[in-house]
Formats: C-alpha cells, sequence, structure tokens
C-alpha cells in the first residue's frame, strides 16, 4: 500500500557494526515499533525491506538509505520517530518520505566522504593530494574473495582536497600532534572505490601513510551534478512529487475571495 524511504546514519562506535548487525538492528526495531510491515511469500518470509549501497564496515556515515514497504499507510516523520526510539543511539534515522518515484538505487551515483587523518601534518597531506591529482592512474590492490586484484583508483575520483583549517582540531588535542583532513567525491563505479583505496593510492604516489587508521565518514551520497560538482540530495525527487501543485494567481484570489 505504501513505500517510505529512510536515511540513516552510523556515528561514533556504530561505525563498526557491519550491514548484516544494522539488518538484525533495524528489523527488531520494527517490531518495537509496531510497523505494519509487509512481507515476502514463501516458506521464510521476510520484511520487505530494500537497503542500498551500504558504507562498509569500520567507517561513519550520514547518509544511508532504505525502503521499507507497508500494508497500511503511515505518516513519514511519526514512522521516522518512532523508528528512530527504537534503535541504539548512533543508528539514527534522520529523514523520511513517502515514495513517490522510482529508481532510488539509480540515483546513488556518487558520495562525499571526509578522511581525518590523525598524525599526519596538514603540509604533507597537501603535497599526497597534488601528488594523486596529478596522476593519470593510480594502481592499488585490494584482497577480496578470489584472491588481490589490482585495478584503477584514480579515475572514479571527481575531487580530492585537503579542507584542514585551525578550527578542525580540537582544543583538548596536543598542540604537537598534526591531523589533516580530506574532502573525498568518489563515483560509483564496478569495481567500487572505496575511501581505503584512495589512502592505498595517497600511499604509492607520495609515500603518506597515516600512524594510526584514518576515521572516515560519508557525508552524503546521490546523484553527482556534473555542472555544479555537488552530490544532490536522493530523496529530493520524492518531496518534490509531494508537493502540492502551484495555483495561478487568478484561482489562488478566486479562492480567498468571501462566496
Amino acid at each position: 500500500m505504501q513505500r517510505i524511504r529512510l536515511r540513516y546514519t552510523k556515528r561514533g562506535r556504530l561505525r563498526f557494526t557491519s550491514h548484516r548487525d544494522f539488518q538484525r538492528a533495524f528489523e527488531r526495531a520494527l517490531r518495537r515499533a509496531e510497523v505494519p510491515m509487509a512481507y515476502s511469500a514463501g516458506f521464510t518470509p521476510h520484511p520487505k525491506v530494500s537497503y542500498a549501497n551500504a558504507a562498509p564496515t569500520g567507517t561513519g556515515s550520514e547518509a544511508e538509505y532504505l525502503e521499507i514497504a507497508l500494508t497500511e499507510a503511515r505518516d513519514p516523520e511519526r514512522l521516522r520517530l518512532l523508528l528512530d526510539e527504537s534503535l541504539p543511539a548512533g543508528l539514527d534515522i534522520v529523514d523520511a518520505v513517502e515514495a513517490r518515484t522510482s529508481g532510488l538505487a539509480d540515483r546513488l551515483t556518487a558520495s562525499v566522504w571526509e578522511l581525518r587523518l590523525d598524525g599526519v601534518d596538514p603540509a604533507d597531506a597537501e603535497r599526497a593530494v597534488a601528488a594523486f591529482g596529478a596522476a593519470e592512474t593510480v594502481e592499488v590492490q585490494r584482497r577480496t574473495k578470489n584472491g588481490v586484484r589490482t585495478f584503477d583508483a584514480r579515475s572514479a575520483v571527481v575531487s580530492l582536497e585537503n579542507t584542514t583549517t585551525t578550527s578542525d582540531v580540537p582544543a583538548d588535542r596536543p598542540t604537537d600532534r598534526p591531523c589533516a583532513i580530506l574532502r573525498l567525491v568518489v563515483r560509483h563505479v564496478t569495481p567500487a572505490v572505496r575511501p581505503d583505496d584512495v589512502l592505498s593510492g595517497l600511499r604509492a604516489v607520495a609515500d603518506l601513510a597515516p600512524p594510526v587508521p584514518a576515521a572516515v565518514t560519508r557525508l552524503a551520497q546521490g546523484l553527482f551534478d556534473e555542472e555544479t560538482g555537488a552530490v544532490t540530495d536522493p530523496l529530493a525527487p520524492d518531496r518534490e512529487a509531494a508537493a502540492p501543485e502551484p495555483q495561478p494567481a487568478a484561482a489562488a484570489a478566486a479562492a480567498k475571495a468571501p462566496a
């Protein structure tokens, strides 16, 4: 009867939850919130939940998306609040819209990532970013279930910038410990180029190796706008489809006129 699209986060220690961990937590939240879920057919029915392009385990995210199918209509905002209350802090439901268009997964074509490199001097990061951007190809390796795979990490990267400012360093951070913050925009291609692949590329072209693992957070994902270079909100088409049609001026005036 109704499809609802949700945006959720993975914050703090919850970034270490796997996608399967989140699935289990979310299905428990659906039961706690008494959401009238539609179920699949067959011997082992499952709630109809469609997940789209989940972030890798160990990375934080402000922009994860899923879609659920309901047997009864519900107000999206009320449903969002109920589900958010039923999930642990860090797995937060931050947006909900009724699905009025098709192809949510098709609108997730790029991501914006923040890479926090503790222990890396911003000047060294700047040089590594410049070397990465100047390279035509940057070959990296990743271990997969079928063995080690070599691929180009450069072609999928739209932009990589050093965005470090003095305000990025908390007041309680020792002044002798540097920190660099990078902003990465990457297209979703096959094979997928992940933030850790870009970090491997920075090590390959500029010998940049953070002394501690990078803190990686997905800030946004959606359609990549070629003209502006921005990654747009994938739920915007559903909001626009739900907006009332604007009335012509004459009709609006007539509606306000006394009978």
